[in-house]
Formats: C-alpha cells, structure tokens, sequence
C-alpha cells in the first residue's frame, strides 16, 4: 500500500474509533424513564431562561417532544444520539431515541438539547402514529435560529412543527435535523 493511502485509511480507521468509543456508551447504556424525565426538566428550564417568550410560545403547544443532553461527536464520519420524552398538557407520554450519521467534514464532540414543538394536532398524531420519524421525510421542521438574547413574543409560527437546539451559548446557528431519525423507546 502506497503511504498516502495507507495514511488516509490510518486517519479514517483513528476517527472510527473515535466516534464509536463517544457513541458507545451513550447507547449502550439507555437511561429509565425516570432519568429522562429528569434530564428533560433541566433542558426545559435551560430553554425557558434562554429564550424569552418561551413559557407563553409553549402555552399554544400540542406536544412538546425533548431530547436532553443530545451527544453529537465527529471525525470525518460522524454520528448523533438522544433519548427524550414527548410531553403532551405537561405528562410524560411515550420516550423516544434521535440517531443520525453523517459524513463530511467534521471534527470533535457536542452535547446539546433539541426541543420540538408540534404546534397543530394533525403533525402530533401523525409523528404519534409513525414507526420511525425522520425530519425533512416525514415531516418538516422549522428551526429557530436566534440568538440568546431572541425572544419569541413577537413571532408568529404557521408551521406544524418548530424546532429549537439549545446549548451553552443559547440557541444555536445553521443547524439542521435533516435525516434525524426519532423512535420509540420501549420502556
């Protein structure tokens, strides 16, 4: 084998590595319904201080469907997973998984919340009734990309379904869902 090849495959095999020795654990160890619900919690109370507007946006909400501490991780090849609840009036209703895979270029690790808010009760029932949900196939996902300092009073949503990914530094920019496969967990 040639060295440049040879140090490409080097490369890809290293970041392989990397991204299942990230990944693994995570899914490995699925949470209980009980530490979810926990989790989700602290991602909504995180959501609510970052974003103004937000208690009374959810007001209007059909369900809300959370994916806390969601890892994100990355070497030329890369991969997502989260576990969260959909919430329906406050209760915990059904939880679910988030997976996708990517390729391009990417690397390092992030944790993040997604929060998805159905908005109309005709995308609730049909991500309810679906078997597996993908973002951007079997519905579309409108993702709020405003800064921290947004505030969500004065903007008027006619999508079934918005999306929020909030971090650290608040919600964040030029992401996207797109081939984000959510699932039913069996709990």
């Amino acid at each position: 084998m040639q060295p440049r090849k040879f140090n490409r495959s080097l490369v890809w095999a290293v970041g392989l590595c990397l991204v299942a020795a990230l990944m693994l654990p995570v899914v490995s160890q699925a949470k209980s319904g009980r530490e979810i619900d926990a989790s989700v919690d602290a991602a909504m109370n995180r959501f609510m201080t970052q974003v103004k507007g937000s208690k009374e946006f959810l007001q209007n909400a059909k369900g809300i469907l959370v994916f806390a501490g969601v890892l994100k991780a990355g070497v030329g090849i890369g991969g997502q997973y989260g576990e969260g609840v959909l919430r329906i009036h406050g209760k915990s209703i059904d939880y679910y998984k988030i997976t996708s895979a990517s390729i391009g270029f990417q690397l390092g690790a992030q944790r993040k919340d997604i929060i998805l808010v159905f908005l109309q009760d005709a995308a609730l029932k049909k991500f309810q009734g679906s078997e597996g949900w993908q973002a951007g196939v079997d519905g579309a996902v409108v993702l709020v990309d405003k800064g921290a300092q947004a505030s969500l009073d004065s903007r008027k949503f006619n999508e079934p379904i918005v999306g929020f990914v909030v971090g650290e530094q608040g919600l964040m920019y030029n992401l996207t869902l797109e081939g984000s496969k959510i699932s039913k967990l069996q709990k």
